[in-house]
Protein backbone atom coordinates (compact mmCIF):
# COMPACT_ATOMS: atom_id res chain seq x y z
CA UNK A 1 0.00 0.00 0.00
CA UNK A 2 1.33 3.41 -1.12
CA UNK A 3 0.97 6.38 1.72
CA UNK A 4 -1.47 8.77 0.22
CA UNK A 5 -1.49 12.53 1.25
CA UNK A 6 -3.88 11.88 4.03
CA UNK A 7 -2.29 8.74 5.48
CA UNK A 8 1.05 6.78 6.04
CA UNK A 9 0.72 3.40 6.30
CA UNK A 10 3.36 0.85 8.09
CA UNK A 11 3.39 -2.90 7.01
CA UNK A 12 4.41 -5.54 9.57
CA UNK A 13 4.74 -9.10 8.84
CA UNK A 14 3.87 -11.63 11.99
CA UNK A 15 4.82 -15.01 12.05
CA UNK A 16 3.17 -17.84 12.07
CA UNK A 17 4.46 -18.61 15.85
CA UNK A 18 2.60 -15.27 16.80
CA UNK A 19 -0.43 -16.03 18.54
CA UNK A 20 -3.45 -14.68 18.17
CA UNK A 21 -3.43 -12.74 21.45
CA UNK A 22 -0.28 -11.81 20.77
CA UNK A 23 -1.03 -10.35 17.84
CA UNK A 24 -4.08 -8.38 19.49
CA UNK A 25 -2.36 -6.86 22.49
CA UNK A 26 1.10 -6.04 20.01
CA UNK A 27 -1.47 -4.34 17.48
CA UNK A 28 -3.07 -2.58 20.82
CA UNK A 29 -0.51 -0.74 22.15
CA UNK A 30 0.36 0.53 18.86
CA UNK A 31 -2.38 2.04 18.43
CA UNK A 32 -2.98 3.07 22.27
CA UNK A 33 0.62 5.21 21.58
CA UNK A 34 1.53 5.60 18.33
CA UNK A 35 -2.15 6.20 16.99
CA UNK A 36 -2.16 3.74 14.49
CA UNK A 37 -5.42 1.86 13.39
CA UNK A 38 -5.75 -1.41 11.56
CA UNK A 39 -6.04 -1.06 7.82
CA UNK A 40 -5.39 -4.42 6.22
CA UNK A 41 -5.08 -7.78 6.87
CA UNK A 42 -3.95 -11.04 5.05
CA UNK A 43 -3.68 -14.49 6.47
CA UNK A 44 -1.79 -16.58 4.21
CA UNK A 45 -2.26 -20.90 4.34
CA UNK A 46 1.07 -21.10 6.19
CA UNK A 47 -0.21 -18.82 9.33
CA UNK A 48 1.80 -15.78 8.39
CA UNK A 49 -0.40 -12.70 9.05
CA UNK A 50 0.59 -9.55 6.69
CA UNK A 51 -0.95 -6.46 8.58
CA UNK A 52 -1.00 -2.40 7.86
CA UNK A 53 -1.11 -0.10 9.82
CA UNK A 54 -2.40 3.42 9.20
CA UNK A 55 -2.17 7.14 10.82
CA UNK A 56 -3.57 10.24 9.95
CA UNK A 57 -0.52 12.39 8.49
CA UNK A 58 0.27 15.32 11.20
CA UNK A 59 2.58 18.04 9.34
CA UNK A 60 4.16 18.59 13.05
CA UNK A 61 5.65 15.15 12.72
CA UNK A 62 7.01 15.37 9.76
CA UNK A 63 10.97 16.06 10.76
CA UNK A 64 12.48 18.96 8.49
CA UNK A 65 15.85 19.72 7.58
CA UNK A 66 18.24 20.28 10.54
CA UNK A 67 19.52 23.49 11.33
Amino acid sequence: MAATDDYEYAPLRLDPTVSRSSATTMLAIHAEYSGWELARVLLFPDGTRRVWLRRRRRPGLVPGPSS
